[in-house]
């Protein structure tokens, strides 16, 4: 017996859950620099950490239902308010996606950043 398709919505939310977990080579992560002065000293080392914990939130956050394609999320790291969200753009990165169900054509842009660079 053949699996059900999956739904546009579920498709994307997959994607997306991929590209958050580290797991799609062709999406990019970025963090604000303001989030990473929020959750370091500025050092290197301290930078570093940093990201890891980032990464760690964004990796396990939960998502509401107002956010079925898992492309939008809001936590706390260290007290820090922080939002994750996801974009859907061409191969280039230079227009949007024109379909993000489809990881053929659409390259994930995850942005985690503090509340207030949002």
């Amino acid at each position: 017996m053949l699996a059900p398709a999956l739904n546009r919505t579920e498709m994307i939310a997959r994607l997306n859950d991929r590209a958050r977990q580290g797991l799609d080579r062709t999406a990019k992560i970025m963090m604000t620099s303001n989030l990473l002065a929020h959750l370091s000293d500025g050092t290197g080392p301290s930078r570093v950490v940093a990201q890891a914990k980032a990464m760690r939130a964004a990796r396990n956050c939960t998502f509401g239902p107002d956010s079925p394609e898992r492309d939008f999320a809001s936590f706390e790291i260290d007290g820090v308010p922080v939002f994750m969200k996801i974009d859907y753009y061409d191969l280039e990165l230079q227009f949007g996606s024109d379909d993000p169900a489809d990881a053929s054509v659409t390259r994930r842009v995850v942005t985690i950043m503090a509340r207030e660079d949002y």
